[in-house]
């Protein structure tokens, strides 16, 4: 006679009774008191992801309410009934696979064998696993029945996906929702498993297991049963990362340590050292991923020791300390995107070289978006009312007035060509103005000696202010805001209308003034000063010129706003 098949261990330590099931003491404790009310449901919904319990706690269920001499709402276990149902001999508790059994004759099927009654237990009981796996016509033919069953049936529902059972079939049954298991009652279980093994366990490896098993205690049965079948006597931590594929821990730390600083020759080998030995690529990305959740946690929580599930936690928190938040939320996302496309790729090592090359540049990214968030800062400044603007601007010595020249008569027939730039001189002054550092040659073609008055400047003014915004768009934005008030001995009067104190008193430190009198003073050729004012503070005169200008020049700015192509007079 052969030796009897090995069992894995997940199926040699299912639970047997309500109080031996793992982290779901909200659905145990409910189960029990029906059972002991006799308060029994016909049908049931357990939902949850896996290895959670939902089977066992549907197999503990189906013998408690049938249990000849039940403990405290628990199966004795001991009865000919639980005996018969834990080693199938009793035919009256069924379990049926969705996914293979899914089609509308499967449903109906079972409907033709649910009215008998049970052979020898009180309930007959049907547990359907992963039943969102049926058909929708499998669902419509099974409402009647999971409605109105016979009194002889209980129905036991369990599903992965609850959100794709359709809301008739959610509100027959009494739904549980099962949690995941936390790491601290997982690696406690594998203790008292382990203790029955005679194996030595290091405890890091305990800890490896549980924070790479998501919560099932399936999977972390089912990594362990792996760990004793390379050495049932000693399973020290290097072992076990080899043999599970995941990424020895101290090699992420130091894989991290040359992301920052920035080391991509060093990062890449690292990988590659990572792919040579074996290593699941796509596991390495979830470990590289949980990494960083643990950063995230270490820089941001108060007492990161209670969500971060691992006894090195100042090893993270020491770690934490080199980055900021902004970064490791950034490093996240990537490493999220990687993993999903990594997921379905043919060449995943790609996908994982890909994401550490952006991690390596991501803080030349980061300066760069800091220079636009400064730049949007000028556009938009907020400035204390009650100090004076620090804004650093670039200090220049106003341009010495050069000496009136008288201008030279102008021949008739070169006046046309003269009048396509305002002012300024095509020849001689032209040359002046080369030396003038960054400052268009946008000048006028008059000569020195020309009569700079208030509506040269109003049309020349566009073209200033795209000089002032090519070289400093903070002082443009605030700039912008003004309106030409007047020009008068070479002063000019540039007033705020109320509400835009803030950028009167910012474009008025001394810095930014002098920087908008040079600008304004190489474009005119003319040693211009500048006052920045509220209109509300001048003279009504003043104030209200604007106002009281005439017709023919109100049409003109319109013109040369719009174009005279786009301007119609009526």
């Amino acid at each position: 006679m052969g030796e009897r098949m090995y069992q894995a261990l997940y199926r040699q330590h299912r639970p047997k009774t309500f109080d031996e099931v793992l982290g779901q003491e909200h659905i145990t404790r409910t189960l029990r008191q029906q059972v002991l009310m006799g308060n029994i449901g016909h049908a049931y919904l357990f939902s949850g992801t896996r290895g959670t319990g939902k089977t066992s706690a549907a197999k503990i269920l189906s013998r408690a309410v049938n249990c000849l001499n039940p403990h405290n709402g628990n199966p004795c276990n001991e009865c000919e009934i639980c005996k018969g149902i834990l080693d199938e001999s009793i035919m009256d508790v069924i379990e049926m696979d969705a996914a293979s059994n899914n089609s509308v004759d499967d449903v109906r099927d079972l409907k033709e064998k649910v009215i008998y009654p049970p052979s020898r237990a009180r309930f007959k009981v049907y547990i359907i696993d992963e039943v969102h796996m049926l058909s929708k016509g499998a669902f419509n033919a099974l409402l009647k029945t999971l409605e109105e069953p016979p009194k002889h049936l209980i129905f036991i529902l369990a599903t992965t996906e609850p959100e794709r059972l359709p809301q008739t079939i959610l509100s027959r049954c009494q739904r549980f929702d099962f949690k995941r298991i936390t790491n601290k009652d997982i690696v406690l279980n594998m203790k008292s498993i382990i203790d029955g093994l005679s194996v030595e366990v290091d405890d890091k490896v305990l800890n490896l297991i549980a924070r790479n098993s998501d919560g099932a205690m399936r999977d972390a049965l089912s990594l362990l049963d792996q760990c004793i079948s390379f050495n049932n006597h000693k399973i020290s931590y290097e072992d076990a990362t080899n043999i599970l594929g995941i990424a020895n821990k101290y090699i992420i730390f130091e894989l991290v340590n040359s992301i920052n600083e920035k080391d991509l020759q060093k990062v890449l080998f690292t990988i590659d050292d990572i792919v040579q030995n074996g290593k699941d690529i796509n596991q390495f990305i979830k470990d590289l991923i949980r990494h960083f959740r643990d950063l995230m946690v270490a820089k941001s929580s108060k007492n990161p020791v209670e969500l971060i599930e691992t006894e090195d936690v100042d090893e993270y928190i020491q770690q934490s300390k080199e980055m900021s938040l902004e970064y490791i939320l950034r490093v996240l996302d990537i490493l999220s995107k990687a993993e999903a496309q990594a997921k379905w790729a043919t060449q995943p090592r790609i996908i994982l070289e890909m994401a550490a090359i952006k991690l390596v540049s991501i803080e030349e990214d980061l300066s760069l978006e800091e220079r636009v968030k400064r730049l949007e800062e000028g556009i938009r400044p907020s400035y204390n009312m009650d100090k004076a603007p620090t804004m650093k601007a670039e200090i220049k010595k106003p341009v010495e007035p050069k000496p009136i020249v008288e201008p030279k008569p102008i021949e008739e027939k070169s006046v046309e060509k003269k009048m396509v730039s305002p002012i300024g001189d095509t020849e001689g002054h032209h040359e002046d103005l080369k030396g003038l550092e960054g400052v268009e040659n946008t000048t006028s073609d008059a000569p020195d000696g020309y009569t700079l008055t208030i509506d040269r400047v109003s049309n020349e003014w566009p073209k200033v202010m795209q000089n002032i915004k090519s070289k400093k768009i903070n002082i443009y934005a605030l700039i912008m805001e003004g309106e030409i008030i007047s020009f008068e001995n070479n002063l000019l009067t540039i007033g705020y209308n109320d509400g835009f104190g803030f950028h009167k008193e910012a474009i008025n430190a001394q810095g930014n003034r002098d920087f908008v009198e040079d600008i304004v003073s190489k474009y005119f050729n003319r040693n211009i000063s500048i006052h920045f004012c509220m209109k509300a503070d001048l003279p009504s005169k003043i104030s209200n010129e604007d106002e009281k200008l005439d017709e023919d020049q109100a049409i003109k700015s319109v013109i040369d706003f719009f174009g005279v192509e786009n301007v119609e007079i009526k």
